[in-house]
């Protein structure tokens, strides 16, 4: 999967978040076979909802979700959506997990975020608008000088 502009009629975005989310009581429960599932209900929500997952990595205690999204869906309905239907359908088909992990959530509450900048650093883009801002400034300075007469 690439990432791509996304085209709707009155817009065209390039919304990239890097996410990751630990296990509940930062178990080491991401293994091969579920490290598999994952990856397929990933597919699946990819079909059903506006989020693509560019790329998905796993450290045996958390994992890491590069995705693109539109502006429609924010980050926290990302994290709900991804967070609540890998659980349902991990604890489906590895029902020993969900007893390890005391019938709760596969994750904790809480998550990381982050957007992705894919043309520009933060420093780019903030010198960018320092300097567009003071090219305005400038412009505005030249209109209303004082004429004497």
């Amino acid at each position: 999967m690439t990432d791509e502009h996304i085209y709707k009629s009155h817009n065209k975005t390039l919304l990239l978040y890097h996410l990751v989310f630990p296990a509940k009581f930062r178990k080491k429960v991401f293994d091969e076979n579920i490290d598999k599932k994952l990856r397929e209900i990933c597919i699946d929500i990819s079909e059903r909802y506006e989020i693509v997952f560019l790329e998905i990595g796993n450290d045996k205690d958390h994992v890491h979700f590069l995705v693109q999204s539109v502006p429609t869906i924010n980050v926290a309905r990302i994290v709900t959506i991804i967070k609540s239907l890998t659980t349902r359908e991990i604890f489906k088909e590895f029902p020993k997990l969900k007893k390890d992990m005391w019938g709760s959530s596969l994750w904790t509450s809480g998550y990381y975020a982050n957007t992705v900048g894919l043309y520009a650093s933060k420093d780019t883009i903030r010198n960018y608008i320092t300097e567009l801002s003071h090219l305005i400034l400038i412009d505005m300075l030249s209109k209303t000088t004082v004429s004497r007469a």
